[in-house]
């Protein structure tokens, strides 16, 4: 099994937030369960961060680094992603959460998220 953490998952996973359930974080932390994390979360911190809707005690830097130190690796956004995208049904306004769904789906993750929004589109999803 193969993870894509939303952004959520990966801010709580990295400040140690207990919204994050014990069954999600040891997920995250056992490197034989490839974990991926999406440009489109990296994109979407640092905008929130940038216009004062997210707080984070650590810098942007110190924040990207630390998901290479715990071996989660970026997916990059490709045309292939954005084709899905094109042919997702409208359930979420937030384009990056669709974004997000899009690359779960074309490249066969299970989706790590709380939004109850996202169980509208045919992904594979795990929160406990």
């Amino acid at each position: 099994m193969a993870f894509l953490l939303d952004t959520h998952a990966f801010l709580w996973f990295v400040s140690g937030d207990s919204q994050l359930p014990v069954s999600v974080k040891d997920k995250i932390k056992d490197i034989r369960q490839p974990c991926f994390l999406s440009a489109a979360s990296l994109w979407e911190i640092t905008i929130k961060k940038q216009i004062g809707k997210l707080t984070l005690h650590i810098s942007l830097e110190e924040l990207f680094d630390y998901a290479d130190r715990n071996q989660i690796d970026i997916v990059p956004i490709t045309y292939h992603h954005l084709i899905t995208l094109s042919k997702l049904p409208n359930h979420s306004n937030d384009p990056f959460d669709r974004l997000i769904v899009s690359q779960a789906i074309s490249e066969d993750l299970i989706l790590i998220t709380r939004d109850k929004e996202l169980k509208k589109y045919k992904v594979k999803q795990q929160w406990t």
